[in-house]
């Protein structure tokens, strides 16, 4: 019998051997003893497998929660202290500047605070291009650090489908040596390796999956935070070089009318 041969008897095999299964859990549910679809009777099934897959499972959900926090937009913009900010950058006092930024932790206000060191008040520009090319480096490494979590979801949503293929493999691979000592008269002997080939794919799905459009996600929305921030960091700087464009004027007399 050759590979596509087996592969066939295989498959058509298994709906023969999970259709009674399937029938006995319906049935324990409907008897109200539903122990044969715990998570421990599924970890079982799938073998060696599930160990990663969980803790694939258990990153994903650490790196979700961890990376909505971190892209909250008040770790970004602090609303609340723009205005006094703004009135010191337009005044140059850089100092008292300073002060307000290290007062107020958020990627604006450390991304401004190392750009100030190369400000210089007395300038007619106050040193503008030397600030806007530190303030980009800046953005550029707290865009990294917050990035590189992200990508951690990429790399689960990558794995973790991978796991749940080599976990069908090594079922497969059970199978294949059940059939060759004499197993083919007696399907019960293959439901385990089986259960242990669909197991396995449908957890990495499940982890995989999700992982991803987790991952497309936070990314967009640190992009989207990163923008607004790097625009009111721009405006901030304007300001200190005494150059804000008219735009924003225009915005600001009409906010205050």
């Amino acid at each position: 019998m050759n590979l596509l041969k087996r592969i066939r008897f295989l498959f058509h095999l298994s709906l023969a051997v999970m259709a009674p299964v399937a029938a006995q859990a319906e049935e324990a549910v409907a008897e109200g003893g539903g122990g044969s679809l715990s998570l421990w009777t599924l970890m079982q099934q799938g073998g060696w497998a599930m160990y990663p897959l969980g803790a694939c499972s258990v990153i994903m959900f650490f790196l979700v929660f961890y990376c909505t926090r971190e892209t909250a937009g008040p770790r970004f913009v602090p609303a609340p202290a723009l205005p006094r900010l703004s009135s010191l950058m337009e005044s140059r006092d850089v100092d008292q500047a300073a002060e307000h930024l290290e007062a107020v932790p958020s990627v604006l206000t450390r991304s401004l605070k190392n750009a100030l060191l190369k400000a210089r008040p007395e300038a007619d520009d106050a040193n503008k291009d030397q600030v806007e090319s530190s303030l980009i480096e800046s953005l550029e490494h707290e865009e990294n650090g917050i990035g590189q979590w992200i990508n951690y979801l990429n790399v689960v949503a990558t794995v973790a489908p991978m796991i749940g293929l080599l976990g069908t493999v090594s079922g497969m691979i059970g199978a294949f040596q059940t059939i060759s000592k004499g197993g083919m008269g007696r399907p019960e002997l293959l439901a385990g390796d089986i259960g242990q080939a669909l197991v396995t794919t449908a957890t990495g799905l499940m982890i995989g999956i999700p992982a991803m459009i987790a991952y497309f996600i936070l990314r967009n929305r640190l992009n989207n935070r990163m923008l607004a921030t790097a625009r009111a960091a721009s405006r901030l700087v304007d300001k200190l070089a005494g150059e804000l464009p008219a735009e924003y004027a225009t915005a600001e007399d009409g906010s205050n009318a």
